[in-house]
């Protein structure tokens, strides 16, 4: 895997809404989108900053969100980082080789690309995901 960019930082939230509202004030931009992802159980949505694109995520009541739980936990607050790649499956071999161990279910389409999760680090406790962004998606 060469040099990967962040493609985005994932926060759970408990209010997406008042999430958005709060980001809007602080980084006065509207969410680039904001999608449903009823399969998982989660409402997503993105801000785009300058030079990191912040993924809020929000645990949708009555949804099956126990898939989505079980990979990324209940706490709120900063939970994954994602790596952006140009070849998920390459990426995979490389982290592979690494000893990075993969979690159930992926790799699988994201909000805004395939995905891949991986264990939690022991080292900072924090999720590490890889992304190759869907084609109509800008870098």
């Amino acid at each position: 895997m060469s040099k990967p960019a962040i493609d985005h930082i994932g926060v759970i939230v408990a209010d997406l809404d008042q999430a958005l509202a709060l980001m809007k004030l602080l980084f006065k931009a509207a969410p680039a989108y904001v999608k449903d992802l009823p399969e998982v159980g989660l409402k997503v949505a993105a801000i785009e900053t300058a030079n990191v694109t912040i993924e809020l995520l929000q645990y949708c009541s009555g949804g099956d969100s126990a898939f989505a739980r079980q990979v990324m936990g209940a706490a709120p607050g900063l939970n994954h980082i994602s790596a952006r790649v140009d070849n998920l499956e390459a990426a995979m071999a490389e982290l592979a080789e690494a000893g990075f161990a993969i979690q159930p279910g992926f790799p699988r389409q994201g909000a805004h690309g395939r995905v891949a999760f991986y264990q939690p680090d022991a080292a900072t406790g924090l999720l590490f995901e890889i992304c190759q962004p869907d084609k109509d998606v800008a870098p």
